[in-house]
């Protein structure tokens, strides 16, 4: 006891040094803090590569989002065409590189792209992964999806994968990309059982798996046997402490937008078919659902925060994290860091899907 009351004396005397000895205090009553600037090398955890390819000049994702929601349906479609478009031409090199074909398919009426590996695992026959890419709800093309997404996971896995389009603004506002998934869902249970379907995206795809493994409830439907929430979280707000130091820690001054928020419309947030972490009684009823981020990304709060909460609903959860780098890191795949990821990926996927 009494080294204890002479470590908290200690503390209470630095504490008061400190603020004696910093005026003003950064500290505001209601507990905001204003971070002096300083600077930030790589992490030494990195690997070469990843260090080799880092950013050189700042670069607002989030701002060009903006000016293509506001660009009109025209604009988006042209540039979801475009990412299409440059992501298939690598199609052939990413057949080779990891084994898989790649071939457009339309299923409940929505366009996307089968992944199937050349050598299906033994552990993952009559097994399929649906991969909803990310894009913020404007900008998702299945095509790149299909190779950035599904092509290195299918390989490595050896499971075949869909990857799909969905409604997106500025045509389309919540729900309707949840409609889509679950349209696509109610096919796919016509030929395989629900333990043996998973669901997995990044960014707005990761978001979006989540909200449809809430929608699927709200429709009776099975719950699937597994789930991929990737650089994303079960919370649209995409909020805690990270949502702010995030732009500053790649350079950039202008605070955080909800690149979301075309889709979003005027939804409330809270509802848990837009979050699902704002109900206990829809995160107990999800799969065992893996989670991936990285230390200077926006969503690593609230990825954590809905780990913490599905482990609390008493959901098998996992949740991993990568120090030093950014958003959708797995998706370069000229890193180390990518192919780790995507084993944990694999690894997961394979020890989930038709165990329930």
């Amino acid at each position: 006891m009494r080294i204890t009351a002479v470590l908290l004396g200690m503390s209470l005397t630095l504490s008061s040094l400190a603020v004696a000895q910093d005026r003003p205090n950064p500290i505001s009553p209601d507990r905001t803090v204003t971070v002096p600037r300083f600077r930030l090398p790589p992490s030494v955890y990195l690997s070469r590569e990843a260090r080799e390819r880092m950013a050189k000049r700042p670069a607002d994702t989030g701002a060009a989002l903006d000016s293509i929601a506001r660009g009109g349906s025209e604009v988006a479609r042209r540039i979801r065409n475009g990412q299409d478009k440059v992501a298939l031409a690598r199609s052939a090199e990413m057949g080779r590189r990891y084994g898989v074909t790649i071939e457009a398919t339309e299923i409940a009426g929505i366009k996307g792209y089968w992944v199937r590996p050349e050598k299906v695992a033994p552990a993952n026959k009559g097994k399929v992964l649906v991969n909803l890419p990310g894009g913020g709800f404007v900008v998702s093309a299945p095509g790149a999806g299909a190779i950035a997404e599904a092509a290195p996971l299918a390989g490595m896995a050896g499971i075949a994968i869909l990857t799909i389009s969905y409604s997106q603004a500025p045509e389309a506002r919540f729900p309707a990309a949840s409609r889509d998934v679950a349209a696509v869902y109610r096919e796919l249970l016509k030929t395989h059982k629900a333990r043996n379907i998973g669901f997995f995206g990044g960014s707005a795809g990761g978001l979006l798996t989540a909200q449809s493994l809430a929608w699927f409830q709200k429709e009776s439907l099975p719950t699937p046997g597994a789930a991929g929430v990737l650089c994303a979280s079960a919370d649209a707000r995409w909020a805690g402490d990270a949502w702010y130091w995030f732009k500053p820690l790649q350079g950039l001054t202008a605070p955080p937008t909800l690149d979301e928020r075309f889709y979003y419309g005027d939804h409330d947030l809270s509802d848990p078919l837009m979050s699902p972490i704002e109900s206990s009684e829809v995160l107990k009823r999800f799969p065992p659902t893996l989670l991936i981020t990285a230390t200077r990304a926006g969503e690593l709060s609230a990825a954590v925060n809905t780990h913490r909460l599905l482990v609390k609903a008493g959901v098998e959860a996992d949740l991993h994290v990568w120090d030093g780098l950014n958003h959708c890191f797995y998706t370069d795949d000229k890193i180390p860091e990518s192919r780790e990821a995507f084993g944990v990926m694999a690894r997961f996927f394979t020890r989930h899907l038709g165990s329930r």
